[in-house]
């Protein structure tokens, strides 16, 4: 049962929207209203994403989040969110040269390292497995993803963390996907030990293999097409889908550089300006 109305919902979704065009964060929905609950967030989620497409934004992909083991239990669930992809989240780097993007665009931004699936064909669940996602995929390729928080990290009176329900209505914390380096075969690369060495401003940060999410990345590509079909939805030939991070976020403020060097599959190289 939602407590949840739908004025209170696109209300909800407008403030969202404002505090991302204001870059001025928003307290916690969850302290706000008790008894909120992951359903009531993807539905604010999806009222937001409804503003923005109305602007004249479009869908591009999706995102998949908290893989890890570790973020499920400390944000208390047992599976992965996900958010939405726009046009204008998407940055493209080019091979031996630094990105400039823009700080402006963002309130609090960290850096995650994934793998990005390029779809040639469509995934609809409930019965979607991880050899259809490998067949239905066009090419893998390495992506950095801008998290952000719309909503504070921690409430400014209580200090208390904000729940899993605040991160889902927020895009899953989505902000941004940054590519282009190679883009590799998911049937000839063998996708679980492709890793990445994340350097911020020259000093090696985090390291990471994509087998960090939950053993294989197509995994979290299956369960995303499995849980839009109660909602009508599915995963669209031409979309992106991040797997979901297999670092820790790396906090980012004006002037860094990034450097992600993926090796065989090449290097995304940006600063925040």
């Amino acid at each position: 049962m939602s407590v949840f109305t739908e004025d209170q919902i696109q209300q909800l979704a407008h403030e969202l929207n404002q505090s991302e065009k204001s870059r001025v964060q928003i307290m916690h929905f969850s302290g706000r209203f008790a008894g909120m609950t992951i359903e009531d967030g993807y539905r604010i989620n999806r009222a937001w994403m409804q503003i923005k497409l109305a602007e004249g934004r479009s869908l591009i992909g999706h995102k998949i989040g908290l893989t890890s083991r570790a973020m499920q239990v400390s944000s208390q669930i047992d599976e992965p969110d996900y958010g939405t992809l726009l046009d204008d989240m998407r940055y493209d780097c080019t091979p031996g040269q630094v990105l400039d993007i823009p700080f402006t665009h963002f309130i609090a931004p960290r850096v995650e390292v994934e793998l990005a699936f390029v779809l040639k064909q469509e995934l609809r669940g409930p019965h979607v497995t991880v050899q259809q996602v490998l067949e239905a995929t066009d090419y893998v390729t390495p992506a950095v993803e801008i998290i952000d928080a719309r909503i504070e990290q921690f409430d400014r009176h209580t200090k208390l963390m904000r729940k899993v329900y605040d991160t889902i209505s927020d895009n899953a914390a989505n902000a941004g996907i940054v590519l282009g380096a190679k883009r590799v075969d998911p049937h000839t690369t063998d996708l679980p030990w492709c890793g990445a060495i994340l350097r911020q401003n020259g000093v090696v940060e985090e390291t990471g293999l994509a087998a960090g999410v939950q053993g294989h990345p197509a995994v979290g590509i299956a369960w995303l097409a499995n849980k839009l079909a109660p909602w009508g939805e599915h995963l669209q030939a031409g979309e992106i889908v991040l797997a979901g991070s297999f670092t820790k976020p790396a906090p980012a403020k004006v002037g860094d550089v990034f450097d992600v060097d993926y090796g065989p599959l090449g290097k995304l190289e940006f600063r925040f300006v």
